[in-house]
Order: C-alpha cells, then sequence, then structure tokens
C-alpha cells in the first residue's frame, strides 16, 4: 500500500477551508503576537499538563496509507479526563465567534484527538477550541466530545476529500523520481568549467552543504546548478527546488532550462512565483481586496483548481497561472502561492525566503530540510537583504493620520500625533546637517509607535473603508517594531531630513548573520554568480560558515576572443565635466572603426545625458538612451534593437549597475562592444560612510568593503554581457586611470588580462 504523508493541519485545510481570502489586517507581529497568546494560555496549565504535544498516526483510506503528523497546543488532564486543547488568536472581537465558526479549527483538533484516543485506546476524548484576542488576551472557550467512532469517521471523510489530490501527487512523484534517473545532461557536450561546477553542486546537495560558486558570464551557470539539482532529486537525497534571483531576466533563464529538460523528458512541476503588483487582474485599479471576485468564495474553488492545473501543466509560469486564475475566478497571486507550496520547483524573487515581511512561511522547516536553495545572480543579495532588514519611518504619513482622525478617532490622531511630535522635536538638532546617528532604537519613539500600532489596527479591523495613508503608516510602524528586535550591534539608527521629508532609519550593516538564520533549515545552498570576488569579502557579506566550500571556475573563453582596452582618463566626480566630450568622441571613432552594436555603461543618468548630447551619432549610428522606471515591455522592446547583421551601427547609452548591465544574454553579432565609464563606485552617502566606519571598526578596510568591491562587481556584470560563448568576440573599452591599479587588475577575468593602454 503506497504511503502519503500529510500534517493535520493541512489535512484540515485542504478540506475544510472555505469562503473568501480575508483581507483584513495581518500585521507583522501577528505571529509574534499569537505565539505570546499561546504562551500565556499554556502558562496556566496545571502540572501534569503538557504542551507542545508532538503526534503522529497511520491510517488507511481510499487504497492509501495515511501517515498523518502535527503538534498539538496542549494535552489536559481534568478530572481524570484527556483534553485535546487548540489555541487560536485573533485581532477582532471574540464576540462574532461561535462554535461553529471555524470547521477547519475543529478538523484540525480532531485530527490530534484521534492520535491520542489511539495510543491511549479511549472510547471517548474531549477537544477544547481557546479563542485569545490578541492585545485585551480575552478568551473564549468552546469544548465538545467526541468518540473514537466519530473521530475515525471524520477522518475517512476527509481522506476521502484529500484522496484524488494525494493519488495525483503520488503517480507524478513516480513519474518524477523516474524520469530524473533517466535524465541526461540536455546538451550535446558541457562547456569548459561546466561538468565541474555541476559536480560540485551534486556533492554539495547530497552531502548537505553550502557552496559559494564563481562562475564566469556565459558558462551556462542556470543548467549547471538545476540540472544536478534534479538529478538529486532523482536519487531521493531532496524532494524540492527554490531557484531565487534577483531579475526577471534571470528567471525566465531558470525556466528555460527546466522546459528544455521536460524536453529531454524530464517530468517535474516548476512554479514560478510573479509580484502581486504585476500580475492582478486589477492592476490598473489597485487591488480592490473584499469585493473582488477572484477574491469572494476564493476557497471554495481553489483545490478543484489546484486539481486542474496539476493534471494538466507542468511548467507553472505566469501565462499558465494566469490562464488557470481565470478560469477558476482566483486571485492569481494567492493562487501562486497556493500552488508553490506543492510544486517540485519554485522559481521567486529573493524576499520570499529571505525577507520576514512576505516570506513564505508556510513553508515549514520539515520541507525546507528536504529542499536545495539556488541563490542565483548572489552577488545582488547582500545590498538586498540590508533593505529587507531595515525599516523607516517618515514624519509626512503620521502627521496626515494625525490630521484626518482628528474627528472620527481621536485616540488614533492623538498616537500619531506623538510620533509626528517627535519628529518635530528632533528635527532641532539637525543644526545645518541632514542626518545624524542615534543611540540606539529611540525608545520614545519605538513606544509611541506601540501605541499608535494598537490603535491603528483597532481602526483597521472595524472593516470600513481608511485611507491610504493609514494603511502606509500601519504597515511601517508594524516594520519598524519588528526590526528594531532585530537591532544589535551590527545595526544603527539614524535621523534625516532630505527632499522635504524627515525620517527615522533602523540600518541594517550588516545582515550576514539575519541571512544565515533565514537560510538555516535548507538542506542545501548554492550561491552562484559571474561576480563573487572577492571570494572571502561574498562569504562574509553573506552569512558563510568557516567550513562552507568556495570554488571558482576558470574562464573558458581565449584572450583572443575580446580586445580590451584601457582609457586612463579620469571620471573622477571633481573633473567629470573634462570627460564628457572626449569620451564622446572615443566611442563614435570606435564605433566608426568597428560598426555593430555598443553597450555604454555610465555611472550616473546625468553622466550618461552629459556624454550622449555630445555624441555624433551622423548618419551611420543609431542611438538609444535608456529611461529611469522602464516596464518590462518597454525593456524588451528596448533589447529588441540588439540584431545581427543591422544596415546602422547601434549605440545604447545605459547606466552601469542597472537593468541592463545585468542578466542579459546577446549572443554572437547582437553586441560587438561594451565601454564601461567609471569604477562603479557607489555616490558617496551618510549611509556608505556609516558602512565604511563599521567595517573599518571590525577591522577590514571600509573603504573597500562600502564601495571598491561594489563598484568592481558592476564593472565586471557590465563587461560580462559581451562574451556568452566560446563563438562570440567583441571589444571592452575601460574609462578611468584607477583600472589600472592593481587591485582591480588582480580582478580582471583571465579574458582581459592582457590589454592595450590608450593614449
Amino acid at each position: 500500500m503506497e504511503a502519503i504523508n500529510i500534517s493535520a493541519r493541512a489535512l484540515a485545510e485542504y478540506v475544510y477551508s472555505s469562503g473568501s481570502i480575508e483581507f483584513g489586517i495581518r500585521p507583522q507581529t501577528a505571529m509574534i503576537e499569537g505565539t505570546r497568546a499561546h504562551q500565556l494560555i499554556q502558562k496556566g496549565y496545571h502540572e501534569e499538563d503538557r504542551k507542545e504535544v508532538p503526534l503522529r498516526f497511520e491510517i488507511s483510506a481510499e487504497g492509501l496509507l495515511f501517515l498523518v503528523e502535527g503538534r498539538c497546543d496542549g494535552l489536559l488532564v481534568r478530572d481524570g479526563h484527556l483534553v485535546i486543547d487548540e489555541i487560536k488568536s485573533t485581532a477582532g472581537s471574540l464576540e462574532w465567534i461561535e462554535a461553529d465558526s471555524y470547521p477547519v479549527h475543529w478538523a484540525q483538533a480532531k485530527c490530534y484527538a484521534y492520535a491520542i484516543a489511539l495510543e491511549h485506546a479511549l472510547e471517548e476524548i474531549d477537544i477544547q477550541l481557546t479563542y485569545v484576542q490578541r492585545g485585551t488576551n480575552d478568551t473564549k472557550i468552546f469544548i465538545s466530545t467526541f468518540s473514537i467512532v466519530e473521530l475515525e469517521e471524520f477522518l475517512h471523510f476527509a481522506l476521502k476529500v484529500y484522496a484524488p489530490f494525494a493519488k495525483m501527487k503520488l503517480s507524478h512523484f513516480e513519474k518524477k523520481i523516474e524520469s530524473a534517473k533517466r535524465l541526461e545532461f540536455p546538451h550535446s557536450a558541457y562547456r569548459q568549467g561546466q561538468r565541474l561546477l555541476a559536480g560540485t553542486v551534486y556533492r554539495s546537495i547530497k552531502e548537505g552543504n553550502t557552496l559559494f560558486a564563481n562562475a564566469p558570464t556565459g558558462i551556462g551557470k542556470t543548467i549547471s546548478t538545476l540540472f544536478p539539482s534534479i538529478k538529486a532529486i532523482g536519487e531521493g537525497v531532496i524532494d524540492h527546488i527554490f531557484y531565487i534571483t534577483a531579475r526577471t531576466t534571470t528567471r525566465h533563464a531558470a525556466e528555460d532550462a527546466l522546459s528544455l529538460m521536460a524536453a529531454n523528458g524530464l517530468h517535474l512541476t516548476s512554479v514560478t512565483i510573479t509580484a502581486k503588483d504585476k500580475i492582478c487582474f486589477k492592476e490598473d485599479e489597485g487591488c480592490p481586496g473584499e469585493g473582488c471576485p477572484f477574491t469572494e468564495g476564493y476557497y471554495d474553488r481553489i483545490n478543484e483548481a489546484i486539481l486542474d492545473i496539476y493534471e494538466h501543466e507542468t511548467r507553472i509560469n505566469r501565462t499558465v497561472l494566469e490562464h488557470y486564475a481565470r478560469k477558476h475566478q482566483l486571485c492569481p497571486f494567492e493562487f501562486s502561492l497556493d500552488v508553490a507550496y506543492h510544486a517540485d520547483a519554485v522559481i521567486c524573487d529573493y524576499n520570499y525566503v529571505y525577507d520576514p515581511r512576505v516570506s513564505l512561511k508556510r513553508l515549514f522547516d520539515e520541507k525546507k530540510k528536504r529542499t536545495a536553495l539556488l541563490v542565483d545572480e548572489a552577488h545582488n543579495l547582500a545590498d538586498r537583504a540590508r533593505e529587507m532588514y531595515s525599516a523607516t519611518l517618515d514624519k509626512q504619513g503620521y502627521l496626515a493620520v494625525k490630521r484626518d482622525y482628528k474627528k472620527s478617532n481621536p485616540g488614533l490622531s492623538k498616537a500619531a500625533g506623538k510620533i509626528n511630535q517627535y519628529f518635530v522635536d528632533r528635527k532641532k538638532e539637525l543644526e545645518g546637517r541632514h542626518a545624524f546617528l542615534l543611540e540606539g532604537v529611540p525608545e520614545d519613539l519605538l513606544e509611541a509607535i506601540k501605541e499608535f500600532a494598537d490603535k491603528a489596527e483597532a481602526e483597521l479591523v472595524k472593516g470600513q473603508e481608511v485611507s491610504e495613508e493609514l494603511l502606509d503608516a500601519f504597515f511601517s510602524a508594524q516594520n519598524f517594531i519588528r526590526t528594531a528586535g532585530f537591532f544589535n550591534e551590527k545595526y544603527c539608527a539614524y535621523f534625516s531630513h532630505e527632499r522635504n521629508e524627515t525620517s527615522v532609519k533602523l540600518f541594517c550593516l550588516d545582515p550576514s548573520e539575519l541571512l544565515r538564520k533565514a537560510g538555516k533549515a535548507f538542506r542545501s545552498k548554492i550561491f552562484f554568480s559571474a561576480t563573487l570576488v572577492p571570494g572571502d569579502y561574498f562569504k562574509e557579506m553573506l552569512g558563510a560558515e568557516e567550513e562552507d566550500a568556495v570554488i571558482s571556475i576558470p574562464s573558458p573563453f581565449s584572450r583572443e576572443q575580446v580586445d580590451v582596452f584601457i582609457s586612463p582618463l579620469s571620471t573622477r566626480y571633481k573633473v567629470r565635466d573634462a570627460s564628457y566630450s572626449p569620451i564622446a568622441e572615443m566611442v563614435e571613432m570606435l564605433v566608426k572603426e568597428r560598426p555593430g552594436n555598443y553597450f555604454c555603461f555610465f555611472p550616473s543618468y546625468l553622466y550618461l545625458k552629459e556624454v550622449s548630447e555630445r555624441f555624433n551619432s551622423g548618419e551611420e549610428i543609431d542611438v538609444l538612451i535608456q529611461q529611469s522606471q522602464m516596464t518590462e515591455e518597454e525593456r524588451d522592446q528596448f533589447l529588441s534593437n540588439f540584431e545581427a547583421g543591422r544596415p546602422r551601427s547601434l549605440v545604447v547609452f545605459a547606466v552601469m549597475g542597472g537593468i541592463f548591465s545585468e542578466g542579459v544574454d546577446l549572443p554572437g553579432d547582437k553586441l560587438n562592444g561594451v565601454i564601461i565609464t567609471g569604477v562603479g563606485l557607489p555616490q558617496l552617502s551618510f549611509e556608505r560612510d556609516i558602512l565604511k566606519h563599521y567595517y573599518t571598526s571590525n577591522g577590514k578596510n571600509g573603504y573597500d568593503y562600502s564601495y571598491t568591491f561594489p563598484g568592481l562587481v558592476k564593472v565586471l556584470q557590465a563587461g560580462g554581457r559581451l562574451i556568452r560563448s566560446e563563438e562570440d568576440t567583441g571589444t571592452i573599452v575601460l574609462i578611468d586611470d584607477r583600472f589600472l591599479q592593481k587591485k582591480y587588475l588582480n580582478f580582471f577575468p583571465n579574458e582581459w588580462k592582457e590589454f592595450t593602454i590608450l593614449d
């Protein structure tokens, strides 16, 4: 008999969840407050009572053997009888909660009750549902008695409903394992270094290790990490893959790699998660929340939709998700999350794993232990993580709430006013500065924020229409409270006034510890990029353990494939004006001597603008200029201009470190040259200088950590757009005298080592 593992909660939710998606406020502290509510109830248990009791039982149904497991909140002893206690917390009023309000809660508790009744050979057992209101800690309790016969009948009914999905998953699992075992590398041959990378990734997953892999652009990193991960699935080492990245283009690369392997016989389900604001069917008017036809009755339709999509699809990208979401009248974003929990491979942004505000919290640690985490373009993660783990409060939002709710909710208005007054008082301390450091988290501000959050939540759970300013202020308050809980020596707090906005920021200086904790439960983590250099720097930034492995794959490309020129023209800010015309003339001369398609990368839009205005394209050259805030469609249209064999040369002016300097693949004659102006240093700023001081005080070269290394990555990424295969050739021009310094030359890829210095 085939065995199926399922948690009691998952079974209860599958069978008994119903109705609409609740768009009431789900504060970031809800989980913390819920835990506190549980602990408060559990503190009142008697000495003989037990809490957090792990339970597991087997039951046969529908020709399958189900292994059901879970953890009940409390196992109580009352008058000699055992009682299952299931605790649920809520921000709303307890008044409207009746005994039959949430069948899903009774279902979960019945699974636990059946396990205990079996273990103790009981004829009947009591179940107690304890509802706790967060904030007030008021409780409401319902108790019912169930016989072992009733509990068994309940389970057989639930498993009968769940069985079609279970059988579908079982059939899929067998096909997945067999096809993964048989799968061969989907190309006729490995590129140089590709077999080494794939083999190292497989061993890391098999041994449950973390790997940092620096592999050159164009080697085929996506297939070299996904293929060995799938072979590990075939060997039963793991069950799932999470492929996370920062850019849409690299998500497409993962989709293409899985499609290629599917064409070679792989039977594996993958889901790509698209951001809510992009996939929402009501995106033009904004998510309406309650009242949306795609969220009303969502849980009444979700099971049928999941069965439908899994029976007919394996490559579930945005287009496929939207089709089935419309077919079943479901919110496409929520549908993508529900589908993702059952997928073999999930392709998504970093934040679904690392950001505590939006991460997939239902991805339990037990599942993570059977999952490989593949982190693409990992050089981007440290800066992204700094923002994920930081929090900012802006004065204007709280001033708006103070004014908007002065009459309708004086208590809320007063709470917002306290926060506004904090900003007014501290602004006097600026004394001509635009920012200054605070001594840790301001306790008076934190108390005011907590008071505001309580008042705001009470207003929001009324279900009445609220202002956008209140929502924004509430969520920023919740993020501030959460981040204050992380605050330690790896953080700083500062007060600033800039562009008519006054703010307080809890700034995460070093996210390495938080990144390590967030990824700890995964069986294996593979961080890979073409620019994980210097290796020690990125190991430190990304929270590596001392024993974590590092591999650097030599470039398979020869020096003959690229002509590298260095122009020792200074692009430093103080003398930048003098460089505009010489650079424009240099680009013009190069393109006329070597016609083709060129990317010209600059440190900023202003620099780009000044040079492009001086560039004389004549009748022989087409010019394109990157604009800020381009949509995905505009980006795709922009890149479509890179065509091999164009009748006229193409020169594209773009920003280094922007959307076109990473993750763009233009093989062959689609791209003939790259011109890079400047060494990519981040702009001087208050935050960058804080980082410099932090790393200097910890015995590092603070300037390199905060400026040089991030800039070097931008340069190498931009230059990496040129050579994508063994057949590609082209020209690279590096414009800045600092490129001749040893610390830059040491990190040049092999094919850049021989260069010509321009007069």
